[in-house]
């Protein structure tokens, strides 16, 4: 498997997911509420992204 690195704007993408995640698990910001039981997801979501950016060439 060859894999590349992943642009800037994927990479800031997933970060931003990430600390998302992390900060509505700690209770930093206010997340609706919808979204507040999903952190979870939200983190894998942001580990997918940086994934596909890695496998996918000029993403």
């Amino acid at each position: 498997m060859r894999l590349n690195p992943p642009t800037v704007f994927i990479f800031l993408i997933s970060l931003i997911l990430a600390v998302a995640a992390i900060a509505g698990h700690q209770g930093l910001v206010e997340i609706p509420s919808i979204i507040a039981a999903q952190d979870f997801w939200l983190a894998i979501g942001a580990y997918i992204v940086l994934a596909i950016g890695n496998l996918v060439r000029g993403l």
